[in-house]
């Protein structure tokens, strides 16, 4: 292994703590529950989102977040209504009920993880993607 991969990697992981870090300190959890939470919130917007906008997604990933991402991805999901109560039913079936938390405020805070290390450009083309009540979930400018 060379040095430079190393330090990409260390990076990479960097990153990936960073994003979790800041769900933590956003929703007052510990850094456990916040990757989880994470987790099953990326997870609901890959499957929210077209084939392309997935992808174009993804490209503005830290790596090891979009390897969260992908985690578990099967191509073939099928696709189904997309209102604001399926996403959070499918957000809340993958991190469990264990917790009784605010899920509307929960997940906003991860859109604004997204939000601020995302690209406008792509976050605009991800919300507009979105049925209107889910929008409301994600921050405006």
């Amino acid at each position: 292994m060379t040095h430079t991969s190393a330090t990409g990697f260390t990076h990479a992981a960097e990153q990936a703590q960073e994003w979790v870090n800041e769900l933590t300190q956003d929703l007052g959890w510990n850094e456990q529950n916040a990757y989880r939470f994470m987790k099953s919130v990326l997870h609901a917007v890959r499957d929210w989102l077209t084939p392309e906008e997935m992808a174009d997604l993804s490209a503005q990933l830290p790596t090891l977040i979009r390897g969260i991402y992908f985690e578990g991805w099967k191509p073939d999901t099928p696709t189904w209504e997309r209102k604001k109560s399926d996403f959070v039913i499918c957000v809340r079936k993958h991190f469990g009920y264990e917790l009784d938390v605010d899920i509307d405020q929960a997940i906003k805070a991860v859109f604004k993880v997204l939000d601020r290390h995302i690209s406008h450009g792509e976050i605009v083309q991800v919300r507009n993607s979105m049925k209107k009540s889910l929008r409301q979930l994600w921050p405006m400018d």
